[in-house]
């Protein structure tokens, strides 16, 4: 089974705060959709609000077409797994993924057998008669997930599942999430904070801060094209490098200069951009580690991170400012060496003070 999943104008208010007010938002069927955003953003907020778990002030929610908002969360055909994995410690595995279908009178044979599909596909049938107080996080994760899948529901929604695990079940178990969506094709929304988990798994991501939808797209759009300053500072890591900069223009493209005397003509349109108070944008990535001289700038090496593959190097620049450059896995560059910063041109972004985006990849502004 899978769903669509329609909010529309929708308003939330707890006593004096707004929450939401008037957030509208479509997810297709079989899709796969991260809200990421920060603590306090609103996203797991929204996610209890298809599930149920919260109320809706105005507005309505819609799967498949038919109004749920005022359907009870057992009505509503979704399943969620909480962080806190949610299982009944006195109960054994089987018994805690049985428990909801026995509530709603489902045949013994049929719970039997949903069961012990859920537990082949995660690989948990060793442990179906085992309690949760004898299961590593990951064995309860899965339990947790299986006892979701076990309901067959429309829609799985996930509240940070992943954020009371160590970093290698974390690794696997977004995989292990990302191939039960391609085996069930069901509509799946995961919340997250964290920017890797939201790249890895999501068809979309729906980047959300101070209770507000900031952009809605594919990971490489929301990287490539981050409609504002904050997302192009959330997403991705190193964090985007951000440079003070007065504009002009030169060719029909802008042109920007740093304080410190740092030039550079972007391949940027200079068309419908006004004159004010900008920041230049460029990822790790298209700040690449030269010799002194031969580069855009020049610097000394704060940091070095080698992380195998590449190597992020922090320079500080004349004026004071760190900014992050990469560098070959093999690069041989040391703390208090004098760099060069080559900065690629075409790859660069303008934020303006209200952090409306504007990108070099295409004619026109975010």
């Amino acid at each position: 089974m899978t769903a669509s999943i329609d909010i529309n104008n929708v308003s939330k208010h707890f006593g004096g705060l707004t929450v939401f007010e008037g957030l509208s938002l479509s997810i297709p069927a079989h899709e796969f959709v991260v809200f990421l955003g920060p603590s306090g953003c609103g996203k797991s907020t929204l996610l209890r609000m298809i599930a149920g778990l919260e109320s809706v002030d105005d507005g309505e929610i819609r799967i498949n077409g038919e109004r749920i908002d005022d359907q009870p969360p057992g009505k509503r055909g979704v399943a969620m797994v909480f962080q806190s994995y949610a299982l009944y410690p006195h109960m054994t595995v089987r018994d805690n993924m049985a428990f909801g279908l026995k509530n709603i009178a489902v045949e013994r044979s049929v719970i039997d057998a949903r069961i012990a599909e859920a537990a082949r596909m995660l690989e948990i049938g060793h442990l179906l008669e085992r309690k949760p107080g004898q299961l590593s996080g990951g064995q309860r994760q899965r339990v947790a997930i299986g006892r979701a899948v076990v309901k067959e529901p429309k829609a799985f929604l996930f509240d940070e599942p992943l954020s009371n695990l160590d970093a290698a079940l974390r690794t696997r178990t977004r995989i292990e999430l990302a191939q039960l969506h391609q085996r069930l094709k069901s509509t799946m929304i995961f919340v997250t904070h964290d920017q890797i988990e939201a790249m890895t798994l999501a068809d979309r991501i729906v980047v959300m801060n101070n209770r507000q939808i900031e952009q809605i797209g594919t990971p490489m759009e929301i990287y490539n094209r981050p409609a504002s300053r904050f997302v192009a500072g959330f997403v991705g890591a190193p964090a985007m490098n951000f440079l003070p900069v007065t504009i002009g223009t030169d060719a029909g493209v802008v042109t920007v200069e740093t304080a410190s005397g740092i030039r550079m003509a972007t391949a940027i349109p200079a068309a419908g951009i006004a004159p004010g108070a900008f920041e230049l944008g460029l990822r790790s990535e298209d700040v690449r580690i030269t010799a002194p001289g031969s580069g855009t700038a020049d610097g000394v090496v704060d940091v070095v991170e080698r992380l195998g593959e590449r190597t992020l190097v922090y320079v500080r620049l004349a004026d004071g400012q760190q900014l992050v450059g990469s560098d070959s896995g093999d690069s041989r560059v040391s703390v208090r060496d004098r760099v060069g910063l080559s900065f690629d041109s075409t790859k660069a972004h303008l934020f303006d003070a209200s952090g409306r985006a504007w990108h070099a990849r295409e004619v026109g502004h975010g």
